[in-house]
Protein backbone atom coordinates (compact mmCIF):
# COMPACT_ATOMS: atom_id res chain seq x y z
CA UNK A 1 0.00 0.00 0.00
CA UNK A 2 1.66 3.26 -1.10
CA UNK A 3 -0.09 5.14 1.73
CA UNK A 4 1.70 3.11 4.41
CA UNK A 5 4.81 4.79 5.78
CA UNK A 6 7.45 2.27 6.76
CA UNK A 7 9.61 2.73 9.89
CA UNK A 8 12.68 3.66 7.87
CA UNK A 9 10.76 6.66 6.48
CA UNK A 10 10.18 8.23 9.89
CA UNK A 11 13.45 10.18 9.76
CA UNK A 12 12.47 11.80 6.46
CA UNK A 13 9.09 12.76 7.95
CA UNK A 14 10.85 14.37 10.90
CA UNK A 15 13.00 16.31 8.45
CA UNK A 16 9.83 17.45 6.68
CA UNK A 17 8.40 18.79 9.95
CA UNK A 18 11.66 20.62 10.67
CA UNK A 19 11.50 22.17 7.22
CA UNK A 20 8.00 23.48 7.98
CA UNK A 21 9.27 25.00 11.21
CA UNK A 22 12.24 26.59 9.47
CA UNK A 23 10.14 28.06 6.66
CA UNK A 24 7.18 29.35 8.68
CA UNK A 25 7.41 32.86 10.10
CA UNK A 26 5.10 34.59 12.58
CA UNK A 27 4.59 38.33 13.04
CA UNK A 28 2.32 40.25 15.40
CA UNK A 29 1.42 43.81 14.45
CA UNK A 30 0.99 46.44 17.21
CA UNK A 31 -2.78 46.48 16.57
CA UNK A 32 -3.05 42.75 17.26
CA UNK A 33 -3.21 41.40 13.70
CA UNK A 34 -1.31 38.14 13.34
CA UNK A 35 0.57 37.28 10.15
CA UNK A 36 1.88 33.81 9.40
CA UNK A 37 3.99 33.28 6.28
CA UNK A 38 5.20 29.95 4.99
CA UNK A 39 7.76 29.82 2.20
CA UNK A 40 7.09 27.17 -0.45
CA UNK A 41 9.17 27.89 -3.51
CA UNK A 42 8.22 24.86 -5.58
CA UNK A 43 6.09 27.00 -7.90
CA UNK A 44 5.46 30.74 -8.44
CA UNK A 45 1.96 30.39 -6.98
CA UNK A 46 0.72 31.75 -3.66
CA UNK A 47 -2.38 31.74 -1.52
CA UNK A 48 -3.53 34.57 0.73
CA UNK A 49 -6.10 33.86 3.44
CA UNK A 50 -7.57 36.12 6.09
CA UNK A 51 -9.33 34.41 8.97
CA UNK A 52 -11.71 36.05 11.42
CA UNK A 53 -12.50 34.42 14.75
CA UNK A 54 -16.25 34.51 14.29
CA UNK A 55 -18.68 31.93 12.94
CA UNK A 56 -21.93 30.16 13.68
CA UNK A 57 -21.10 29.37 17.31
CA UNK A 58 -20.64 33.09 18.09
CA UNK A 59 -24.17 34.07 17.06
CA UNK A 60 -26.88 35.08 19.55
CA UNK A 61 -30.34 33.56 19.68
CA UNK A 62 -32.52 34.54 16.70
CA UNK A 63 -29.54 35.80 14.67
CA UNK A 64 -28.30 32.45 13.36
CA UNK A 65 -26.77 32.70 9.90
CA UNK A 66 -25.57 36.29 10.28
CA UNK A 67 -21.87 35.35 9.93
CA UNK A 68 -22.61 33.50 6.69
CA UNK A 69 -24.75 36.37 5.41
CA UNK A 70 -21.92 38.80 6.10
CA UNK A 71 -19.53 36.51 4.22
CA UNK A 72 -21.75 36.93 1.14
CA UNK A 73 -21.98 40.68 1.58
CA UNK A 74 -18.20 41.02 1.76
CA UNK A 75 -18.22 40.61 -2.04
CA UNK A 76 -20.87 43.31 -2.59
CA UNK A 77 -18.81 46.43 -2.53
CA UNK A 78 -16.79 48.90 -0.48
CA UNK A 79 -16.36 52.64 -0.68
CA UNK A 80 -13.73 52.03 -3.38
CA UNK A 81 -14.93 48.89 -5.17
CA UNK A 82 -18.30 48.43 -6.87
CA UNK A 83 -20.48 45.40 -6.06
CA UNK A 84 -19.13 42.26 -7.73
CA UNK A 85 -16.01 44.02 -8.98
CA UNK A 86 -13.66 42.39 -6.46
CA UNK A 87 -14.15 38.89 -7.90
CA UNK A 88 -13.87 40.24 -11.44
CA UNK A 89 -10.64 42.03 -10.60
CA UNK A 90 -9.05 38.89 -9.18
CA UNK A 91 -10.19 36.87 -12.20
CA UNK A 92 -8.69 39.52 -14.52
CA UNK A 93 -5.27 38.64 -13.08
CA UNK A 94 -5.83 34.90 -13.41
CA UNK A 95 -6.68 34.39 -9.75
CA UNK A 96 -9.30 32.50 -7.83
CA UNK A 97 -11.16 33.86 -4.82
CA UNK A 98 -13.81 32.60 -2.45
CA UNK A 99 -14.78 32.39 1.21
CA UNK A 100 -16.30 30.04 3.75
CA UNK A 101 -18.03 30.22 7.11
CA UNK A 102 -17.81 27.45 9.70
CA UNK A 103 -19.00 27.01 13.27
CA UNK A 104 -15.85 28.71 14.58
CA UNK A 105 -14.43 31.00 11.88
CA UNK A 106 -14.93 32.84 8.61
CA UNK A 107 -12.16 33.14 6.06
CA UNK A 108 -11.52 34.69 2.64
CA UNK A 109 -8.82 33.76 0.15
CA UNK A 110 -7.13 34.58 -3.13
CA UNK A 111 -5.09 31.99 -4.99
CA UNK A 112 -2.86 33.45 -7.68
CA UNK A 113 0.67 34.33 -8.75
CA UNK A 114 2.80 35.63 -5.88
CA UNK A 115 3.40 38.90 -7.73
CA UNK A 116 -0.22 39.93 -7.06
CA UNK A 117 -0.10 39.52 -3.28
CA UNK A 118 0.09 43.31 -2.67
CA UNK A 119 -3.38 43.46 -4.18
CA UNK A 120 -4.61 40.83 -1.72
CA UNK A 121 -3.42 42.94 1.20
CA UNK A 122 -4.99 46.08 -0.27
CA UNK A 123 -8.35 44.45 -1.03
CA UNK A 124 -8.74 42.78 2.35
CA UNK A 125 -7.71 45.90 4.29
CA UNK A 126 -10.34 47.79 2.30
CA UNK A 127 -13.03 45.18 3.08
CA UNK A 128 -12.12 45.19 6.77
CA UNK A 129 -12.68 48.97 7.03
CA UNK A 130 -14.95 50.23 4.29
CA UNK A 131 -17.69 47.66 3.59
CA UNK A 132 -20.83 49.46 2.36
CA UNK A 133 -23.58 46.77 2.27
CA UNK A 134 -25.76 48.50 -0.38
CA UNK A 135 -29.45 47.96 0.59
CA UNK A 136 -30.47 46.69 -2.84
CA UNK A 137 -27.56 44.22 -2.86
CA UNK A 138 -28.46 43.06 0.65
CA UNK A 139 -32.04 42.28 -0.34
CA UNK A 140 -30.91 40.33 -3.39
CA UNK A 141 -28.24 38.42 -1.49
CA UNK A 142 -30.70 37.47 1.24
CA UNK A 143 -32.72 35.62 -1.39
CA UNK A 144 -29.52 33.98 -2.67
CA UNK A 145 -28.77 32.67 0.84
CA UNK A 146 -32.32 31.38 1.27
CA UNK A 147 -32.02 29.59 -2.06
CA UNK A 148 -28.64 28.16 -1.01
CA UNK A 149 -30.29 26.81 2.12
CA UNK A 150 -33.13 25.33 0.09
CA UNK A 151 -30.74 23.54 -2.27
CA UNK A 152 -28.26 22.30 0.36
CA UNK A 153 -30.63 21.48 3.20
CA UNK A 154 -34.34 21.63 2.47
CA UNK A 155 -34.05 19.50 -0.69
CA UNK A 156 -31.53 17.05 0.81
CA UNK A 157 -33.16 14.60 3.26
CA UNK A 158 -29.89 13.59 4.92
CA UNK A 159 -28.73 17.19 5.34
CA UNK A 160 -32.09 18.19 6.82
CA UNK A 161 -32.11 15.14 9.11
CA UNK A 162 -28.57 15.90 10.30
CA UNK A 163 -29.52 19.50 11.05
CA UNK A 164 -32.43 18.28 13.20
CA UNK A 165 -30.14 15.74 14.85
CA UNK A 166 -27.63 18.45 15.84
CA UNK A 167 -30.38 20.50 17.45
CA UNK A 168 -31.19 17.52 19.69
CA UNK A 169 -27.63 16.30 20.33
CA UNK A 170 -26.43 19.64 21.76
CA UNK A 171 -28.27 21.00 24.78
CA UNK A 172 -26.28 24.07 25.82
CA UNK A 173 -23.75 24.50 23.02
CA UNK A 174 -24.28 26.92 20.12
CA UNK A 175 -23.14 24.07 17.86
CA UNK A 176 -26.81 23.05 17.91
CA UNK A 177 -27.56 25.76 15.33
CA UNK A 178 -26.83 25.41 11.59
CA UNK A 179 -24.08 27.67 10.26
CA UNK A 180 -26.28 28.79 7.39
CA UNK A 181 -28.97 29.69 9.93
CA UNK A 182 -32.54 28.65 10.64
CA UNK A 183 -34.93 29.75 7.85
CA UNK A 184 -36.90 32.26 9.94
CA UNK A 185 -33.70 33.79 11.32
CA UNK A 186 -32.28 34.24 7.81
CA UNK A 187 -35.49 35.87 6.61
CA UNK A 188 -35.33 38.37 9.51
CA UNK A 189 -31.72 39.44 8.91
CA UNK A 190 -31.33 43.06 7.92
CA UNK A 191 -28.62 45.38 6.71
CA UNK A 192 -28.21 47.23 10.02
CA UNK A 193 -27.65 44.13 12.19
CA UNK A 194 -25.30 42.65 9.58
CA UNK A 195 -23.31 45.86 9.39
CA UNK A 196 -23.11 45.94 13.18
CA UNK A 197 -21.83 42.34 13.13
CA UNK A 198 -19.08 43.42 10.74
CA UNK A 199 -18.15 46.37 12.93
CA UNK A 200 -18.02 44.18 16.05
CA UNK A 201 -15.89 41.31 14.77
CA UNK A 202 -13.94 42.42 11.68
CA UNK A 203 -10.97 43.99 13.39
CA UNK A 204 -7.21 43.49 13.08
CA UNK A 205 -6.99 42.03 16.60
CA UNK A 206 -9.55 39.39 15.61
CA UNK A 207 -7.84 38.43 12.34
CA UNK A 208 -5.08 36.10 11.17
CA UNK A 209 -3.49 36.50 7.74
CA UNK A 210 -1.90 33.37 6.29
CA UNK A 211 0.31 33.52 3.19
CA UNK A 212 1.82 30.36 1.70
CA UNK A 213 3.84 30.15 -1.50
CA UNK A 214 6.76 31.60 -3.40
CA UNK A 215 7.18 34.59 -1.10
CA UNK A 216 9.67 36.53 0.96
CA UNK A 217 8.45 36.66 4.59
CA UNK A 218 9.89 40.08 5.39
CA UNK A 219 8.25 41.52 2.27
CA UNK A 220 4.90 40.12 3.42
CA UNK A 221 5.42 41.70 6.84
CA UNK A 222 6.04 45.06 5.20
CA UNK A 223 2.84 44.70 3.17
CA UNK A 224 0.87 43.86 6.31
CA UNK A 225 2.24 46.96 8.06
CA UNK A 226 1.57 49.10 5.00
CA UNK A 227 -2.07 48.11 4.53
CA UNK A 228 -3.21 47.00 7.99
CA UNK A 229 -0.82 48.73 10.39
CA UNK A 230 -2.91 51.88 10.80
CA UNK A 231 -6.24 50.12 11.34
CA UNK A 232 -7.09 50.51 15.02
CA UNK A 233 -7.79 47.53 17.24
CA UNK A 234 -11.28 47.16 18.69
CA UNK A 235 -12.72 45.98 21.97
CA UNK A 236 -14.16 42.63 20.94
CA UNK A 237 -17.40 41.18 22.30
CA UNK A 238 -16.98 38.32 24.75
CA UNK A 239 -17.84 34.90 23.39
CA UNK A 240 -18.05 31.83 25.60
CA UNK A 241 -16.57 28.63 24.14
CA UNK A 242 -19.41 26.28 23.14
CA UNK A 243 -19.06 23.74 25.94
CA UNK A 244 -21.79 21.17 26.46
CA UNK A 245 -23.48 20.32 29.74
CA UNK A 246 -22.77 16.84 31.12
CA UNK A 247 -25.11 14.43 29.31
CA UNK A 248 -27.69 12.82 31.58
CA UNK A 249 -28.89 10.02 29.32
CA UNK A 250 -29.65 8.77 25.85
CA UNK A 251 -31.61 11.05 23.53
CA UNK A 252 -33.52 9.80 20.47
CA UNK A 253 -35.15 11.65 17.61
CA UNK A 254 -37.00 10.35 14.56
CA UNK A 255 -37.12 12.50 11.45
CA UNK A 256 -39.83 11.70 8.91
CA UNK A 257 -39.06 12.99 5.40
CA UNK A 258 -39.53 11.90 1.79
CA UNK A 259 -36.37 9.89 1.13
CA UNK A 260 -35.18 6.85 -0.79
CA UNK A 261 -33.57 5.07 2.15
CA UNK A 262 -33.55 5.11 5.96
CA UNK A 263 -30.48 6.57 7.62
CA UNK A 264 -29.02 6.16 11.09
CA UNK A 265 -27.05 8.77 13.04
CA UNK A 266 -25.33 8.02 16.35
CA UNK A 267 -23.50 10.85 18.10
CA UNK A 268 -21.52 10.66 21.33
CA UNK A 269 -20.78 13.90 23.21
CA UNK A 270 -16.99 14.10 23.47
CA UNK A 271 -14.36 16.76 24.22
CA UNK A 272 -12.12 18.47 21.70
CA UNK A 273 -8.49 19.38 22.20
CA UNK A 274 -9.70 22.79 23.44
CA UNK A 275 -12.05 21.39 26.09
CA UNK A 276 -10.10 18.40 27.40
CA UNK A 277 -7.38 18.86 30.03
CA UNK A 278 -5.86 15.42 29.39
CA UNK A 279 -4.53 16.09 25.89
CA UNK A 280 -3.98 12.45 24.97
CA UNK A 281 -7.71 11.71 25.05
CA UNK A 282 -8.70 13.66 21.91
CA UNK A 283 -5.91 11.90 19.99
CA UNK A 284 -7.07 8.54 21.35
CA UNK A 285 -10.62 9.38 20.25
CA UNK A 286 -9.24 10.23 16.81
CA UNK A 287 -7.49 6.86 16.71
CA UNK A 288 -10.65 5.10 17.93
CA UNK A 289 -12.62 6.63 15.07
CA UNK A 290 -9.96 5.41 12.64
CA UNK A 291 -10.07 1.88 14.07
CA UNK A 292 -13.79 1.82 13.34
CA UNK A 293 -13.67 3.59 9.99
CA UNK A 294 -10.27 4.34 8.49
CA UNK A 295 -10.43 2.51 5.16
CA UNK A 296 -11.58 -0.70 3.52
CA UNK A 297 -9.73 -2.94 5.99
CA UNK A 298 -11.06 -1.30 9.18
CA UNK A 299 -13.78 -2.75 11.35
CA UNK A 300 -16.98 -1.14 10.15
CA UNK A 301 -16.23 -1.73 6.47
CA UNK A 302 -14.90 -5.25 6.95
CA UNK A 303 -17.42 -6.55 9.48
CA UNK A 304 -20.66 -4.67 8.83
CA UNK A 305 -20.50 -3.98 5.09
CA UNK A 306 -18.63 -6.97 3.67
CA UNK A 307 -19.02 -9.82 6.18
CA UNK A 308 -22.35 -9.33 7.97
CA UNK A 309 -23.88 -7.14 5.25
CA UNK A 310 -25.98 -5.22 7.77
CA UNK A 311 -24.79 -1.84 6.43
CA UNK A 312 -24.92 -0.65 2.84
CA UNK A 313 -22.59 2.15 3.85
CA UNK A 314 -21.20 3.37 7.15
CA UNK A 315 -18.78 6.07 8.29
CA UNK A 316 -17.42 7.48 11.52
CA UNK A 317 -15.93 10.90 12.13
CA UNK A 318 -14.50 13.07 14.88
CA UNK A 319 -12.89 16.51 14.68
CA UNK A 320 -10.50 16.87 17.59
CA UNK A 321 -9.78 20.48 16.57
CA UNK A 322 -12.85 22.40 17.64
CA UNK A 323 -13.57 25.43 19.84
CA UNK A 324 -15.61 23.41 22.30
CA UNK A 325 -17.14 20.01 23.03
CA UNK A 326 -18.21 18.13 19.94
CA UNK A 327 -19.63 14.82 18.70
CA UNK A 328 -18.03 11.56 17.62
CA UNK A 329 -20.43 10.70 14.80
CA UNK A 330 -21.45 7.45 13.15
CA UNK A 331 -23.62 7.57 10.02
CA UNK A 332 -24.98 4.41 8.42
CA UNK A 333 -27.50 3.20 5.86
CA UNK A 334 -28.91 -0.28 6.51
CA UNK A 335 -28.57 -2.81 3.73
CA UNK A 336 -31.64 -4.26 2.02
CA UNK A 337 -33.83 -6.31 4.37
CA UNK A 338 -31.95 -4.99 7.44
CA UNK A 339 -33.79 -2.84 9.96
CA UNK A 340 -32.33 0.24 11.65
CA UNK A 341 -32.62 -1.69 14.93
CA UNK A 342 -30.53 -4.59 13.62
CA UNK A 343 -27.92 -2.20 12.21
CA UNK A 344 -27.77 -0.36 15.54
CA UNK A 345 -27.15 -3.64 17.34
CA UNK A 346 -24.32 -4.49 14.92
CA UNK A 347 -22.66 -1.12 15.55
CA UNK A 348 -22.89 -1.61 19.32
CA UNK A 349 -21.26 -5.02 18.95
CA UNK A 350 -18.24 -3.37 17.30
CA UNK A 351 -18.05 -0.71 20.00
CA UNK A 352 -18.31 -3.25 22.80
CA UNK A 353 -15.61 -5.40 21.18
CA UNK A 354 -13.12 -2.51 21.57
CA UNK A 355 -14.34 -1.76 25.08
CA UNK A 356 -13.72 -5.39 26.07
CA UNK A 357 -10.49 -5.93 24.12
CA UNK A 358 -8.14 -3.17 22.91
CA UNK A 359 -7.17 -3.09 19.25
CA UNK A 360 -3.99 -4.96 18.41
CA UNK A 361 -0.67 -3.18 18.18
CA UNK A 362 -0.44 -4.17 14.51
CA UNK A 363 -3.87 -2.70 13.82
CA UNK A 364 -2.89 0.58 15.43
CA UNK A 365 0.49 0.71 13.68
CA UNK A 366 -1.18 0.39 10.28
CA UNK A 367 -3.71 3.10 11.08
CA UNK A 368 -1.01 5.43 12.42
CA UNK A 369 0.97 5.00 9.22
CA UNK A 370 -2.04 5.89 7.12
CA UNK A 371 -2.90 8.93 9.20
CA UNK A 372 0.67 10.22 9.17
CA UNK A 373 0.88 9.64 5.43
CA UNK A 374 -2.23 11.76 4.95
CA UNK A 375 -0.70 14.56 7.02
CA UNK A 376 2.48 14.44 4.96
CA UNK A 377 0.73 14.38 1.59
CA UNK A 378 -1.37 17.40 2.54
CA UNK A 379 1.83 19.46 2.40
CA UNK A 380 1.87 19.09 -1.38
CA UNK A 381 -0.88 21.72 -1.61
CA UNK A 382 -0.31 25.33 -0.63
CA UNK A 383 -4.07 25.65 -0.07
CA UNK A 384 -4.05 22.71 2.36
CA UNK A 385 -1.08 24.17 4.19
CA UNK A 386 -2.80 27.53 4.59
CA UNK A 387 -6.02 25.82 5.69
CA UNK A 388 -4.19 23.88 8.41
CA UNK A 389 -2.51 27.02 9.72
CA UNK A 390 -5.56 29.25 9.62
CA UNK A 391 -8.05 26.78 11.05
CA UNK A 392 -5.84 26.03 14.07
CA UNK A 393 -4.98 29.66 14.75
CA UNK A 394 -8.64 30.69 14.48
CA UNK A 395 -9.42 28.24 17.29
CA UNK A 396 -6.86 29.89 19.56
CA UNK A 397 -4.36 27.09 18.95
CA UNK A 398 -0.88 27.42 17.53
CA UNK A 399 -0.33 26.18 13.97
CA UNK A 400 2.48 24.09 15.49
CA UNK A 401 -0.19 21.81 17.00
CA UNK A 402 -0.34 20.24 13.55
CA UNK A 403 3.30 19.19 13.86
CA UNK A 404 2.83 18.15 17.48
CA UNK A 405 -0.02 15.87 16.39
CA UNK A 406 2.50 13.63 14.63
CA UNK A 407 4.19 12.73 17.93
CA UNK A 408 0.87 12.63 19.78
CA UNK A 409 -0.57 10.07 17.36
CA UNK A 410 2.58 7.96 17.56
CA UNK A 411 2.30 7.77 21.37
CA UNK A 412 -1.29 6.50 21.54
CA UNK A 413 -1.47 2.93 22.85
CA UNK A 414 -4.13 0.25 22.28
CA UNK A 415 -5.06 0.53 25.94
CA UNK A 416 -5.69 4.27 25.60
CA UNK A 417 -7.99 3.63 22.64
CA UNK A 418 -9.87 1.10 24.76
CA UNK A 419 -10.02 3.57 27.67
CA UNK A 420 -11.69 6.36 25.67
CA UNK A 421 -14.10 3.86 24.12
CA UNK A 422 -15.17 2.86 27.63
CA UNK A 423 -15.37 6.45 28.91
CA UNK A 424 -17.08 8.19 26.01
CA UNK A 425 -18.98 5.63 23.87
CA UNK A 426 -21.77 5.14 26.38
CA UNK A 427 -25.55 5.42 26.22
CA UNK A 428 -25.43 8.32 28.67
CA UNK A 429 -23.52 10.38 26.07
CA UNK A 430 -25.49 9.09 23.07
CA UNK A 431 -27.95 10.80 20.76
CA UNK A 432 -29.62 8.61 18.14
CA UNK A 433 -31.24 10.09 15.05
CA UNK A 434 -33.24 8.03 12.60
CA UNK A 435 -34.31 9.27 9.19
CA UNK A 436 -37.50 7.35 8.49
CA UNK A 437 -38.71 7.72 4.87
CA UNK A 438 -42.34 8.71 4.48
CA UNK A 439 -42.90 8.38 0.74
CA UNK A 440 -40.03 7.47 -1.56
CA UNK A 441 -38.49 10.60 -3.06
CA UNK A 442 -39.29 11.05 -6.72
Amino acid sequence: NPNIIQPDAISSIAANWQSLLDHTHEYLLPNGLKLIVREDHRSPASIFQIWYRVGGSYEPLNQTGISHMLEHMMFKGTEKIAPGRLSELIADFGGESNAATSRDATYYYQLWSAQYLPLSFALEADRMQHLTLPPQEFDKELQVVLEERRMRTEDNPQAKAYEQFQAVAYTSSAYRNPVIGWPDDIARLNRDTTQAWHQQWYAPNNAIIVVVGDVDPDAMHKLALQYFGDIPAKKLPYSQAPTEVTPLGKKTTQIHLPAQLPWLMMGFTVPSINSQAEQWKPYALYMLTSVLDGGISTRFEKNLVRDQKTAAEISAGYDLFSRGDTQLMIHATPSANTSIEALTASIWNEIKAIQQQPPTAAELTKIKSQLIADLVYQQDSIASQAQQIGSLESLGLSWKVFIDSFAAIEKITPEQVQAVAKEFLTEQRLTVGELRPTIAAQ
